[in-house]
């Protein structure tokens, strides 16, 4: 088939894969982040911990995932969400299970460390932002970020179920689950790219489809989001 009667599968079915997997993956590394909070109460009746030291375990991921979003947002730029969606996951799963050694054996001081660490999830919002953002025209990429936006109420499933999982499949098994999760989901978004998204990076390929014969400045404009797998911003 010539360039010129090439047809592109329709875009629109790999805008919404990318966001659904893309919101997911932030819900998963969201309740990941948020882990430590909930079982506050827990930990600090086991260690006999101040309302001090309780607000520094609680406050420390926090603020490694907050100001963590500078650097894994300056890497996205330059690996691509798909890749630092994996890698942070990845990245984050062992300290989730770490944070439940130290937790189980009552080291306040490891906590903090782990803990620290465990910030790492909390970053994946400054991927997501560029990842949604590439993949969708300018007239509804606030759509598309406010749906990615939502996968932030993993730290609310994070504060609703964690106390219960804990009550009902145990401590260290509940942070199992939730390792796995990152896991599984890290392996997801990493698996391979559509032949659609390949062929438009190929040489001939035919304009997005909803840009007419011409390439438009929406398409033109996302070069990181069509790429091949040199630049894996595609989970379609």
């Amino acid at each position: 088939m010539s360039a010129s009667t090439a047809v592109v599968p329709d875009l629109r079915r790999g805008q919404g894969r990318n966001l659904a997997l893309a919101t997911l993956a932030f819900a998963i590394s969201f309740w990941a982040w948020n882990i430590i909070a909930p079982l506050g109460v827990r930990y600090t009746e086991q260690m006999g911990l101040s309302a001090g030291q309780k607000s520094l375990l609680v406050a420390i991921p926090v603020l490694v995932g907050s100001l963590g979003r500078i650097v894994t947002g300056a890497l996205t730029d330059r690996f691509g969400g798909r890749l630092m969606f994996t890698v942070l996951m990845l990245a984050s799963a062992p300290f989730v299970l770490l944070v439940a050694v130290a937790g189980d054996g009552g080291s306040y001081g490891l906590m903090l460390v782990f803990g620290f660490f465990l910030g790492i999830a909390g970053t994946t919002f400054a991927v997501g932002i560029p990842f949604v953002n590439a993949w969708f025209e300018a007239d509804r990429r606030g759509f598309a970020t406010g749906v990615f936006g939502a996968g932030m109420g993993g730290t609310a499933l994070s504060a609703f179920f964690t106390p219960r999982l804990v009550t009902w499949i145990g401590y260290a098994a509940t942070h199992l689950l939730i390792a796995a999760a990152l896991v599984v989901v890290a392996a997801t978004s990493f698996a391979g790219s559509s032949a659609w998204v390949r062929a438009l990076s190929s040489p001939g390929s035919p304009p997005h489809p909803r840009s007419g014969s011409a390439a438009s400045p929406a398409s033109s404009a996302r070069p990181a989001a069509w790429a091949a797998s040199s630049r894996p911003w595609s989970w379609a």
